[in-house]
């Protein structure tokens, strides 16, 4: 199983930019896909899930508006487009992998929830 998480770079103040999750050795359309980030100094903090059929999004307060989650099931990729970056969006950026529970889509916003992680990427947002 590997996950691998891509697109980050710098980029000023009010810019965009797209991360890509590219997943190989399990079927993405039965996992949930979440996406963290970490601060120097913080703990990592959920920014975002999608569930395994891309029909249901969920976003942390910080970043609703700006940031959506997106996903090609074919592609075994996932995204995350960010809009109108910030400087306190300066993080590690990952992605990681969860597999189907029981019961409607729901947020899954915690590190422990989630079984399978790939190397972040770097997001600097200068102001």
């Amino acid at each position: 199983v590997q996950l691998q998480a891509s697109g980050g770079g710098l980029v000023q103040a009010g810019g965009s930019l797209r991360l890509s999750c590219a997943t190989s050795g399990f079927t993405l359309d039965y996992y949930y896909i979440g996406w963290f980030r970490q601060a120097p100094g913080k703990e990592r903090e959920g920014v975002s899930c999608i569930n395994s059929g891309g029909d249901a999004t969920y976003y942390a307060d910080s970043v609703k508006g700006r940031f959506t989650a997106s996903r090609d099931n074919a592609e075994s990729t996932a995204y995350l487009h960010m809009n109108n970056l910030k400087p306190e969006d300066t993080a590690v950026y990952y992605c990681a992998a969860r597999g189907l529970s029981d019961g409607p889509s729901r947020y899954f916003n915690t590190t422990d929830e989630y079984d399978y992680w790939g190397q972040g990427t770097q997001v600097t947002v200068s102001s």
